[in-house]
């Protein structure tokens, strides 16, 4: 059985995202209560994904390369700063109750939009060239095991 790709896998995981952000965005205005999960889907899959990316994958990327501060995952390390604090903003207006989000969702959309490009046509496919199955499957064990408390939490309480 043939392991999955790394490209693959998180591309995926993109588009589950951006699924659970277009549906809290369908709903938002009609049924705002009916649009929190989504959101709360989309904001710890969002927070779990960066956790694999930070501590999993680019670690392998870096040791295998030798690159780390002047590499792609130092640009991506950088890109999840922005992309933190911009769902930390849609965050608040969905703590408030604030269907008025556009603006936020735009930020971070565009954020996203630009880093999911770069992970998916170049850094992703970098990493499936230079691991083997057997290290693409202990990524996947990896992953798996990483506790949910670890990404699956917010402050507020609100949701």
């Amino acid at each position: 059985m043939a392991i999955e790709r790394i490209t693959e896998f998180y591309a995926k995981d993109h588009d589950e995202l951006d699924w659970f952000l277009k549906q809290f965005q369908a709903f938002k205005r009609q049924d705002f209560d009916k649009a929190k999960p989504f959101f709360r889907s989309f904001k710890f899959g969002l927070q779990r994904h960066i956790l694999w990316e930070e501590e999993i994958l680019f670690p392998v990327f870096e040791s295998k390369t030798g690159m780390k501060d002047s590499s792609p995952t130092a640009v991506m390390r950088h890109e999840h700063i922005l992309i933190k604090e911009a769902l930390e903003d849609l965050h608040g207006k969905v703590r408030e109750h604030d269907p008025d989000s556009d603006i936020e969702e735009k930020t971070l959309i565009d954020i996203l939009s630009q880093h999911n490009l770069k992970e998916e046509s170049m850094l992703y496919p970098a990493i499936d060239k230079i691991t083997s199955d057997q290290e693409k499957k202990e990524l996947f064990d990896q992953m798996r095991a990483l506790p949910e408390a670890r990404y699956g939490r917010c402050e507020c309480h609100g949701h």
